[in-house]
């Protein structure tokens, strides 16, 4: 039976955290062996290098080469869709057993070397150790869990009722084609691998084209089960979205696309993907999280649960949490509360050691942060962080400081937009409808949390708030965290399109088309 991996907790449960700060320290070493390593794209089951390459720089030290990556043009972009292709005919026959052991191997090997593959994340992507090691895990209980989903289904083939007595029928649901999986920076195993698992295990053939900015994490993936495939089933191609990923877009041989990004552009991607014919686009689009707390709440765990959403990661998660509505009463005792922890964050090199505070991923990530805190400052009140890190020890490296504002109208745009970065917007309310009421007016409808003693306001909160991951005083994470299995991760309005979660029941479902089969004696 599927459980989550869980790794940073089973070492707390069992006292061995020094042992984990080991682990993760010894995988340390053992990576920093392989930086400026040229890496290869994979396309039809061959690996394939090019002298147009890109450097891959870390976050929190831009002086950090840590690998570099061809730069594909778009014949390699169409190279790789064309080979996955041709080779749908052969994995979409092979016994979904077959690829249930596959996945259950992949995710074995995973699980044996995830504190190498969460350092290099450290490195790649700024995740501090615990969410570097939360992300493998997540990758892990991806491919476990739609293993599992698809053997508890029988690879999705089910009889039917029979119409008349001379007939037999049945339901069977089959894979698409190809499938462009286009993945984010910020979970560059969990999302990659998730998004990938989904198409391949029920299928469907793959031309992966991940984010720029953190190539690595994908990579070991692809490089880790391409072997186990028929040639060309999984392709790897890297390089610019206005060139790999808009070939992909536009290719009429591509049959569906799972995306996660912005809101911009996977709307725009839509719009050209199913422009002239109907196929699947899976998405996952942002957020502009809430999280309510009333004058019944526990202070000490909602300050708790909104700093560890708001921060963690400095914020670059869809599902952080962003806005903060407080009821009247109590708004100075928790703001003054949520400050003083805020300003104790430590804010380092996320490979080290109790380091809680990342570095934003890149320069335009930097901009967007400083053009929000100047706003900030002239339309609002800063009452925390607000600048750029440039000292001796930051200078190398992406780091803002996590920043909360009060003071701002509660339609202002850094209450609506959505920024990624470490900033967090607090609103004061009187009525509880009050607060559900800003709460959804909001474009997004991803995570939303509630911090409450009050029966009715628990009520009203899960009947009437417009998001599709909700929290009640959940002081881990009051808006992130998500467990796969436990609570599917889906957006509602701009937030999503298909409305069905990664990690649920329902997801390897949006992989496949149904076929009834009626046999006549």
């Amino acid at each position: 039976m599927f459980q989550n991996e869980k790794t940073y907790a089973k070492f707390v449960e069992n006292n061995h955290i020094d042992e984990f700060h080991k682990k993760f320290d010894d995988a340390i070493e053992e990576i920093r062996k392989d930086f400026g390593k040229n890496h290869p794209m994979i396309i039809g089951g061959k690996e394939i290098f090019s002298d147009d390459k890109f450097e891959v720089h870390s976050p929190a030290d831009k002086n950090l080469v840590l690998a570099t990556f061809p730069l594909a043009s778009r014949e390699d972009a169409l190279h790789a869709i064309e080979a996955a292709k041709e080779a749908f005919s052969k994995w979409a026959l092979v016994p979904y057993q077959k690829r249930v052991q596959i996945f259950r191997e992949v995710a074995d090997v995973f699980a044996h070397e995830k504190f190498k593959l969460a350092a290099i994340m450290s490195f790649e992507n700024g995740k501090n150790r615990l969410e570097a090691i939360g992300d493998l895990d997540e990758a892990i209980d991806f491919m476990r869990f739609y293993a599992e989903q698809l053997e508890l289904n029988q690879g999705f083939e089910k009889e039917t009722q029979s119409a008349f007595k001379n007939e037999k029928t049945k339901s069977v649901l089959k894979p698409y084609g190809v499938w462009g999986i286009i993945s984010p920076f910020n979970f560059p195993s969990a999302i990659a691998i998730g998004m990938s698992s989904g198409a391949l295990i029920t299928g469907n053939t793959v031309v992966l084209k991940p984010s720029s900015d953190s190539p690595i994490s994908a990579f070991k993936f692809v490089e880790s089960i391409y072997h186990k495939l028929p040639p060309a089933a999984v392709n790897f191609v890297t390089g610019a979205g206005s060139i790999v990923g808009r070939t992909i877009l536009e290719s009429p041989l591509v049959d569906g696309i799972a995306f996660t990004g912005s809101k911009e552009v996977g709307i725009s991607g839509y719009n050209t993907f199913v422009g002239k014919t109907p196929r699947p686009f899976i998405s996952e689009m942002g957020g502009k999280n809430p999280t309510i707390i009333t004058k019944t709440a526990d202070l000490e765990k909602a300050t708790d649960g909104v700093l560890r959403a708001a921060f963690g990661y400095s914020g670059q998660k869809c599902s952080a949490c962003s806005r903060v509505y407080v009821q009247k009463d109590i708004t100075s005792q928790f703001v003054e509360k949520l400050v003083t922890k805020t300003k104790a964050l430590k804010i380092g090199k996320p490979w080290e050691k109790d380091s809680f505070v990342s570095p934003v991923i890149n320069e335009s990530a930097l901009k967007k942060f400083t053009r929000a805190a100047e706003i900030a400052k002239k339309e609002g009140k800063i009452v925390c962080g607000g600048s750029v890190l440039s000292d001796s020890k930051f200078k190398d490296g992406n780091f803002v400081e996590p920043t909360i504002v009060v003071g701002l109208p509660k339609d202002h745009e850094l209450v609506r937009e959505e920024l990624f970065v470490p900033f967090l917007c607090i609103e004061e309310f009187e009525s509880f409808d009050e607060a559900i009421s800003e709460s959804n007016k909001s474009n997004y409808g991803l995570t939303a949390g509630l911090f409450s003693q009050d029966k009715n306001e628990i009520e009203k909160f899960f009947d009437k708030i417009e998001a599709g991951v909700t929290y009640l005083n959940r002081y881990a994470s009051a808006t992130t965290g998500a467990m796969v299995g436990a609570q599917p991760f889906v957006g509602w309005k701009d937030s999503g399109i298909s409305g069905k979660g990664a990690g649920g029941a329902y997801y390897l479902l949006q992989f496949m088309r149904e076929q009834t089969q009626t046999r006549c004696e």
